[in-house]
């Protein structure tokens, strides 16, 4: 069985991205209540908190752990690469291109067709190479390690990588350190290949233990919450997970050594709508002024339309809930559409 990922990695990590990455604080939301639970939140003590990785200078969790990532690569003069390539959908492939010219290296990003171009224009913008194949995992991991293979670029994969999974551990970390006083009953996590929820998943059991780690993702893209249930990797074809809107979170299969971390240290999977992903955008844009993308706001969209006994927690006891916003790269198109149709309702 793969080595989990240990605190100290994480701390290690933290000490390398401090002064480039956003220590992201926790921002109440306002008067949100789980559907079942008894009373709303007293002044002060709010139910929800959000962790706003949208407000990255790249726009999500992703820098965190790239640029550790980059940084370890790159130290050292003799074995430091010609360059970086990464496959991403969008948030990775920006974090990458980002870190990379900080670093003072080549980026190249292998990107699917479907990518939203409000993405791919941030990686371009960013200096560095895009490359577009097929949306697949199949030609994705193929066009990234045939250019590593012909140029002599280091890889740096979105999710199963112990750098990148330290790196994402960071926002956990940073949880336990401004709730130590008061943990938090669980903190939901969304999830793709599964490198966020894994490193947050060892830095919450770690330092708050009483606190569960919760995995939220589209139901249209399940294939992380089918294989924590069956106990094995379980893969969907592209073709289905490709109805998400959710870019994101468009992954076929959790990674090999992200798993490992699931099973081990993730209280449960739960699964959200389409329609509940849309609804906690605008919930987000409106109450909490924050900017989500479908796929970073499903751990806010699992809080807002989930009961406590629904995610497997005891009723509220003054003790708040986590969720983190994992990216704010939303089409302007899609996000002007969403608040519209909420103006539409309001006028009504």
């Amino acid at each position: 069985m793969a080595e989990l990922v240990p605190l100290e990695e994480i701390r290690a990590a933290a000490h390398r991205i401090a002064g480039v990455v956003v220590r992201t604080p926790l921002v109440p939301f306002p008067g949100a209540v789980a559907p079942s639970d008894a009373t709303p939140p007293s002044p002060g003590r709010p139910d929800l908190l959000v962790k706003p990785e949208s407000l990255q200078p790249t726009g999500a969790f992703k820098l965190r752990g790239a640029y550790n990532a980059i940084r370890v690569l790159t130290e050292d003069p003799v074995t430091r690469p010609g360059g970086v390539v990464a496959h991403s959908s969008g948030n990775h492939g920006f974090a990458v291109a980002y870190a990379a010219a900080m670093l003072g290296v080549k980026a190249a990003i292998v990107v699917p067709h479907n990518a939203p171009r409000v993405k791919t224009d941030a990686i371009a913008g960013a200096g560095a190479e895009l490359v577009w194949v097929e949306p697949n995992l199949a030609a994705r991991v193929a066009a990234t390690g045939q250019i590593a293979k012909t140029r002599g670029y280091a890889e740096i994969p979105p999710f199963d990588h112990r750098l990148v999974i330290a790196g994402q551990g960071t926002i956990g970390l940073e949880i336990a350190e401004d709730l130590a006083a008061r943990p938090p009953r669980a903190v939901l996590v969304p999830v793709g290949g599964g490198g966020l929820v894994s490193g947050i998943a060892v830095a919450i059991t770690a330092l708050l233990p009483e606190t569960k780690v919760i995995g939220v993702e589209p139901e249209l893209a399940a294939d992380a919450r089918d294989s924590l249930h069956s106990g094995t990797r379980v893969a969907w074809q592209a073709a289905d997970t490709a109805r998400t809107m959710a870019d994101a979170l468009r992954v076929e299969q959790v990674g090999e050594l992200t798993f490992p971390h699931i099973r081990e240290l993730v209280s449960d999977i739960v699964t959200v709508t389409e329609d509940e992903m849309l609804a906690a955008v605008r919930q987000l844009a409106l109450r909490a002024r924050l900017v989500a993308e479908p796929g970073g706001a499903v751990a806010v969209a699992a809080s807002l339309s989930r009961s406590a006994a629904e995610l497997g927690l005891a009723a509220a006891d003054g003790a708040p809930l986590v969720a983190v916003l994992s990216g704010g790269n939303i089409d302007p198109g899609l996000l002007t559409g969403v608040l519209g149709a909420e103006a539409t309702s309001y006028n009504r």
